[in-house]
C-alpha cells in the first residue's frame, strides 16, 4: 500500500458517509486522525493541484485585462460605447450563469472530461478575441472565453474535494484564492502595460501559453477515477429542462442588471421586463427542480440545513461587496488622485495582495484546530469594520492613509473565502458535495454581478443630487451621473481649477456612500454568520473521482490486487 500512499490515495470511504446528513457538533476541538495525520497529496497529486492553480491565474488574469484597454480597443476596432460595455461585462455574465452546469456534467461525465472541455472553450473563445477585426468577433470570444472561465473555476474547486479530505482542505483553498487575487489584482497592470506599450491583442496572447501548460498537465497528472456509467445511462442523467430554464433565466435576470442605468434607465420597460421574466423563470426552476427533475441540475437537498443556507447567502454578500470595491476603488485612484490605469491597478495592492496571507492563515489554523466559525465571524467584522473605514476617504486623503484604510477590508474579505467554503462543505453531504461547492462559487460570482448593478444605482442617486449643490455643474447633474467609469476622462480631460475641484469632491462624496451601503450589507452578513453550526471536520476522504492509483484502474479491489501482485 505504499504506493498507493504515495500517489495520495486514502482508504476505502464509508458507504454510509454519504447519504448521512451532517449533524452540527459542539464539542472541544479534535485532533487531527491519524489516517489525515499520515496522508500525503503524493507527487502527482501536487502536480494535479499545480494544474488547478495554473488554470484559476489564467482565468482571473483574463476576467480582469480588458477592463483598462477598453478605449484603446474602441477605437482600434471602430466601436462603439455600447459595444465596449458588453465586451467587459459579457465574461463575466457568460462565467456565472454557467458554472452550476459545469459541476452537475462532472457529476455524470467525470471531471477530468469537463475541465479539458472548459479549457477548449476558453482557448477557442481566446483564438477569436485575440484576431478579432470588429466588436462582433469581441462579443463572440468574450463570452466563449466567459464560459469555459466559468467552467474551470467551478471544477477547480470541486477537483480539490476530491483530492484532499475536508479537514486539509484551507491551505489548498487559499492558493487558490492567492492565485485570483494576484491575477485579479496583476490583470489590468498587464492590460493597461500591453495595450499602451505594445497592443491589446497581447491580452488574449498571454493565455496561450498558460493554455498550453494547463492542457499538458491536465492530460499528464489530472487523472481521475472514470464513472463506469454507460453513454446512454449518462445522457439520461442530464437535466435537460432544467438547464434550458436555469441558463435563460439566469440570463434574463442577470443582463438587465448590467445595463440598468447605463444603456438604459432602471425604470425602462427594457430593463424591468427581461428583470421580471428572469425572477419569475428562476421560481419556476426552484419549483421544477423541487417537484419533477430526477437529477436536478442543482438539487434541493444542498440547502439541507441551516448553514448550508446562510453560507450561500455569505458568499453572494461577500462577492457583491468585493466586486464593488474592486470595481469602484480604481475609478477614485483615476478620477480623483489623477492615476493611470496602471498605477490604479497598483493602488488595489493593499486591499487585494491582503487576501492570499488571510486566506492562507485560516487554511493552517482551521487544520490545526478543527474549527472554523471564529474564521467566519471575524471575517465579517473586519470586513464590515473596513467598509465603514472607507466611508471616510477623501479628496485629499493621503497615501499612507488610504493604504492603510483599504488593508482592513482586504483581510476580511480574505478571511471569508476558505472560511465560508469550509462551513458549506461541512454542512454538505459527500453526495452533494461538488454541486454544494460550485454552488458556493457560482453565489459568489453572482454577487458580483449584483454588486456593480447596486454600487452603479447609489453613485448615479448620489452623484446627481452632489452635482446639484454646485451651480456651475448643475446643468450636467444627468449627463454626469449616469456612469462613473465614462466620468473618469471628463474629470482628466478638464483644466484645474475650481469646477474640477467641485466635480472631484461630489465623484468622492458619491463613492463614500457606495462604501456605506457595502459596509451596511456587511454588516447584515455578519449578522446572518452567527446562525452559522460548527460540523465536525474530521471526514473521510470519500469521493468517486479522486486521482487513479494506476492507469486504467478504478476499482479499489483491483488495485490492491496489482500492489500485492508487484
Amino acid at each position: 500500500m505504499a504506493k498507493l500512499e504515495e500517489e495520495g490515495v486514502l482508504a476505502e470511504p464509508d458507504a454510509a458517509s454519504s447519504t448521512t446528513i451532517p449533524t452540527p457538533d459542539a464539542s472541544p476541538a479534535k485532533p487531527l486522525t491519524p489516517e489525515m495525520e499520515e496522508f500525503a497529496l503524493g507527487k502527482r497529486g501536487i502536480l494535479a493541484f499545480v494544474t488547478l492553480a495554473v488554470l484559476t491565474l489564467m482565468v482571473a488574469l483574463d476576467g480582469t485585462s480588458i477592463s483598462v484597454a477598453l478605449p484603446i480597443i474602441t477605437r482600434d476596432l471602430d466601436g462603439t460605447a455600447i459595444e465596449a460595455f458588453w465586451s467587459g461585462t459579457s465574461f463575466l455574465l457568460a462565467s456565472t450563469v454557467f458554472q452550476p452546469n459545469f459541476a452537475s456534467l462532472s457529476n455524470i461525465f467525470g471531471r477530468r472530461p469537463l475541465i479539458l472541455i472548459g479549457l477548449v472553450l476558453f482557448f477557442v473563445g481566446t483564438v477569436v478575441c485575440s484576431v478579432a477585426k470588429n466588436f462582433t468577433y469581441m462579443l463572440v470570444g468574450r463570452s466563449i472565453q466567459g464560459v469555459g472561465g466559468g467552467g474551470l473555476i467551478a471544477l477547480s474547486e470541486v477537483i480539490v474535494t476530491d483530492l484532499v479530505p475536508l479537514r486539509l482542505r484551507g491551505q489548498y483553498f487559499g492558493i487558490l484564492s492567492a492565485m485570483w487575487s494576484v491575477g485579479s489584482v496583476t490583470g489590468p497592470v498587464l492590460g493597461g502595460g500591453f495595450s499602451q506599450g505594445v497592443t491589446w491583442r497581447w491580452i488574449f496572447y498571454i493565455n496561450f501559453p498558460f493554455i498550453g501548460v494547463g492542457g499538458v498537465l491536465i492530460v499528464l497528472f489530472l487523472k481521475l477515477n472514470i464513472l463506469p456509467t454507460s453513454l446512454a445511462e449518462k445522457l439520461r442523467q442530464i437535466d435537460y429542462i432544467g438547464t434550458v430554464i436555469f441558463i435563460g433565466s439566469l440570463s434574463s435576470f442577470l443582463i438587465p442588471l448590467t445595463w440598468g442605468g447605463i444603456l438604459y434607465d432602471w425604470d425602462s420597460w427594457r430593463t424591468l421586463v427581461p428583470l421580471l421574466i428572469g425572477v419569475a423563470g428562476l421560481l419556476v426552476f426552484s419549483f421544477y427542480e423541487y417537484r419533477y427533475a430526477t437529477d436536478p441540475i442543482i438539487p434541493p437537498k444542498i440547502f439541507q440545513n441551516r448553514t448550508a443556507i446562510v453560507s450561500f447567502a455569505g458568499s453572494f454578500l461577500q462577492g457583491l461587496v468585493l466586486w464593488c470595491i474592486l470595481y469602484y476603488q480604481p475609478l477614485y485612484y483615476e478620477a480623483v488622485k489623477g492615476y493611470t490605469p496602471i498605477m490604479a491597478g497598483v493602488a488595489l495592492f493593499p486591499a487585494t495582495f491582503t487576501v492570499a496571507p488571510s486566506a492562507a492563515v485560516v487554511g493552517i489554523l482551521v487544520t490545526k484546530f478543527g474549527r472554523y466559525r471564529w474564521a467566519v465571524w471575524a471575517g465579517w467584522i473586519l470586513a464590515t469594520f473596513g467598509l465603514g473605514l472607507l466611508t471616510y476617504m477623501k479628496v485629499e486623503t493621503s497615501t499612507p492613509a488610504w493604504i492603510f484604510i483599504n488593508i482592513v477590508p482586504g483581510i476580511g474579505l480574505g478571511l471569508l473565502f476558505p472560511a465560508i467554503g469550509f462551513a458549506v462543505q461541512a454542512s454538505a453531504t459527500n453526495d452533494t458535495l461538488a454541486i454544494a461547492v460550485a454552488m458556493f462559487s457560482f453565489f459568489r460570482a453572482m454577487g458580483q454581478a449584483v454588486g456593480v448593478a447596486i454600487g452603479g444605482v447609489v453613485f448615479q442617486n448620489r452623484m446627481y443630487h452632489n452635482l446639484l449643490r454646485y451651480p456651475s455643474l448643475a446643468p450636467m447633474a444627468d449627463a454626469y451621473s449616469q456612469d462613473a467609469a465614462g466620468l473618469v476622462e471628463v474629470i482628466k480631460a478638464m483644466a484645474d481649477g475650481e469646477e474640477k475641484l467641485q466635480l472631484r469632491t461630489a465623484y468622492t462624496d458619491s463613492l463614500r456612500i457606495v462604501y456605506a451601503v457595502c459596509c451596511a450589507v456587511a454588516g447584515v452578513a455578519m449578522l446572518l454568520s452567527f446562525l452559522t453550526e460548527g460540523y465536525d471536520l474530521n471526514r473521510a476522504l470519500d469521493s468517486k473521482q479522486g486521482l487513479r492509483a494506476e492507469k486504467n484502474m478504478s476499482v479499489k479491489g483491483d488495485v490492491e490486487s496489482e500492489v500485492t501482485a508487484s
